[in-house]
């Protein structure tokens, strides 16, 4: 409880005078005759007094005797609002959240017919798991994915419902954030440095958007760390949006991220919804050039072949099926040109994608070594390190044609790191290559031979490409094609 502070009225004894006559006394104004004081000034049209404070704007907490607090007078609610109200005025004209009123969660597509199953389902995850943040913040929930993929709208949308339902929330990009705070050291600046710190800090609600981009000087690492470190601490919650690996940003930041007990992290897999429906980024991966390389598509039974090769052709396909169930370790597809690796290897990765692992790099060994030549460009947006990561980490890598590549001593380092690193962490990796045994290089035979860590299957079938079978599956396909087309006429 609290006891209103009385505000007893001054005597006449008790004001000072007027004026002063001699030298170095305070000298005080005379009023104009038609303006009146204060204390005659009526209070404004239906101003009704704090019950609280009696519009004192103080008042006495009920403590006992000798309690530290006792007899001390401090700011009632109806302050402690009004302050608040101001600072969040203030500060939510710097978010900006008024140019984004637009995005609505009804405005947000979360299963574009025309991306493929692996995208719509981590649009879906990622636009079911803004609702139910939004209903009930929650903890933290991270966004991350590339450019355009809808990080913004969803975390804008958060904040919208939740202003839409009178509830607190501030929304804000992370370098203009910091640009506000540095514009609060300016003596002319109408906020205070600590008032508006303290209210992003603190606030029930707060979405940082960007966050990676800003300048990152050690005042910026800072101010970030401190936000974030007070909010995890507090387990405030909070939206964040990267399109930064987690890796690059701050490690104490980092450490934080990853905690699993407090953190939801959503990766959006989606393309750049600003380049349109049919952006063709040119990623390094060609997986979408195989969409039709399915287990149910190979062609074990085929004519003109030993009924050991055929056998040989259904124990290959049924191993990289069990391999495609579950990922572990390397899985080596060697043989003749055309003999259907690469149909193996896109099969194996069409059906992670349709068991919903969105991150499958299919990549042809000569385009991934130009793809790293091509960081040395001064113009290039993404740095080497950055690319060089994004295979090296990627959860399941498949390198196609290993062998056809310019076996300059560039090349052949570029490949001994990139599968070093990831047969020692023992990351799901397909190699396809036509070369023998022999002349693969030594480093890489020792690790294929390791069979803890790799399996090796051996095609022993001839050139499919042009062959008998392919004519004839390629007919049963158009005229599939044809029934389904007749049957919709």
């Amino acid at each position: 409880m609290s006891r209103r502070l009385n505000s007893p009225t001054p005597s006449a004894a008790d004001q000072p005078p007027a004026s002063h006559s001699s030298a170095g006394a305070n000298f005080q104004r005379t009023a104009p005759a038609n303006l009146p004081s204060r204390s005659e000034q009526p209070p404004p049209p239906d101003a009704e007094p704090c019950p609280a404070c009696g519009g004192t704007g103080f008042v006495l907490n009920d403590v006992p005797l000798g309690h530290p607090d006792f007899g001390k007078a401090v700011p009632c609610h109806c302050k402690l609002n009004e302050r608040q109200l101001r600072h969040r005025s203030r500060f939510q004209g710097v978010s900006d959240l008024d140019a984004l009123d637009r995005f609505t969660f009804d405005a947000f597509t979360p299963a574009p017919s025309w991306l493929p199953p692996h995208q719509r389902n981590s649009l879906l995850r990622a636009c079911n798991a803004a609702l139910a943040f939004a209903e009930q913040p929650q903890g933290w929930l991270i966004f991350t994915g590339g450019y355009g993929c809808g990080k913004t709208h969803l975390a804008a949308a958060i904040a919208n419902q939740r202003l839409a339902h009178g509830q607190a929330a501030i929304f804000v990009i992370v370098p203009d954030l910091l640009d506000h705070l540095r514009m609060t050291f300016d003596p002319n600046s109408e906020a205070r440095y600590d008032e508006l710190f303290n209210e992003v800090r603190s606030t029930s609600l707060l979405i940082l958007d960007d966050l990676g981009v800003q300048s990152v000087t050690p005042w910026a690492q800072e101010k970030l760390f401190q936000i974030l470190n007070h909010r995890y601490n507090g387990q405030l919650p909070t939206v964040l949006t990267t399109n930064q690996r987690l890796e690059d940003l701050d490690q104490r930041l980092r450490s934080r991220l990853l905690d699993m007990n407090l953190v939801q992290r959503i990766q959006i897999a989606a393309p750049d919804f600003r380049a349109g429906a049919d952006p063709g980024q040119g990623d390094l991966s060609t997986l979408s050039l195989h969409a039709d390389q399915r287990f149910e598509t190979f062609e074990a039974q085929r004519r003109n072949t030993s009924t050991e090769v055929q056998s040989n052709l259904r124990q290959v396909r049924e191993a990289a099926e069990t391999f495609a169930a579950e990922p572990h370790g390397w899985f080596v597809l060697m043989g003749p040109n055309g003999a259907g690796k690469t149909h193996l290897a896109a099969a194996i990765s069409n059906a992670q994608r349709a068991l919903g692992q969105p991150d499958v790099m299919f990549v042809v060994v000569p385009d991934f070594l130009d793809y790293l030549r091509a960081a040395f460009n001064p113009q290039s947006s993404v740095p080497y390190d950055r690319r060089f990561d994004e295979l090296k980490r990627s959860p399941l890598l498949v390198l196609d044609d290993l062998g056809t590549e310019s076996a300059t001593p560039w090349a052949k380092e570029k490949l001994f790191q990139l599968l070093n690193y990831r047969h020692n962490a023992v990351l799901p990796t397909v190699i396809t290559t036509s070369a023998a045994e022999a002349k693969i290089e030594p480093w890489l035979r020792t690790r294929i031979r390791d069979t803890a860590r790799c399996q090796v299957w051996t095609i022993r079938a001839s050139s499919y490409r042009g062959s008998a079978d392919q004519g004839a599956a390629v007919r049963a396909q158009r005229e599939q094609g044809d029934t389904r087309r007749k049957s919709s006429w």
